[in-house]
């Protein structure tokens, strides 16, 4: 049966997930439950997705940006964005041990927040720290849209939703974005969105 994404309001998205073990990662309960996610995450379908996601509050995550989600976004927004194809792999227990001061504003959405989508400041460039599905010890480097992807679902394995670190203002259903926002710069639209306060 396939797994259920679990929506904003479910109180497993706001729980800090616990650590998993060597024994724990090595089991075949772990091993199906990140067969199922990786299944879960295309069906939906989605670039990451959290175990807290659907129900387990345990630091569990699978990663994936395919080709195929790239071929209707333009290619200056791939550009802007730094979005590039990303292997499917798992990080279980992971850390930020590093990121750049260096900042992007994107709008962002989630699988837990369907239909809509809001801008979030990211760091560019993230060094990450975790186990893989193996139990080894992994170090990434990303940058772009990549480092934006593992910021998104480690604060997923925090309690923390991309609402809590969004421009507030810029916040917007999946219509009105494709409608009114879709090809802005961000910075234009933040600009507009600023303006709407003035006077």
């Amino acid at each position: 049966m396939p797994l259920s994404i679990v929506e904003v309001g479910d109180p497993v998205l706001r729980h800090v997930a616990r650590a998993l073990s060597q024994e724990e990662i090595r089991s075949p309960e772990i091993q199906k439950l990140i067969g199922q996610m990786r299944e879960a995450m295309h069906e939906a379908p989605g670039v990451g997705l959290a175990a807290p996601q659907v129900g387990h509050a345990i630091q569990l995550a699978v990663i994936e940006d395919r080709e195929q989600y790239h071929k209707d976004i333009a290619p200056e927004q791939l550009a802007a964005k730094e979005r590039r194809r990303v292997p499917f792999h798992v990080l279980i227990n992971p850390r930020v041990v590093w990121q750049s001061e260096d900042t992007r504003e994107f709008f962002e959405g989630c699988l837990s927040l369907p239909g809509y989508t809001a801008i979030v400041r990211r760091a560019h460039a993230v060094k990450v720290e975790c186990l893989d599905e193996t139990g080894n010890s992994r170090s990434i480097d990303a940058n772009g849209w990549y480092a934006r992807i593992l910021q998104h679902e480690i604060d997923h394995l925090q309690g923390h939703l991309y609402i809590d670190r969004m421009e507030m203002r810029s916040f917007s259903s999946l219509d009105n974005f494709s409608e009114f926002w879709k090809n802005l710069p961000p910075a234009v639209v933040l600009r507009q969105i600023k303006q709407g306060t003035d006077g």
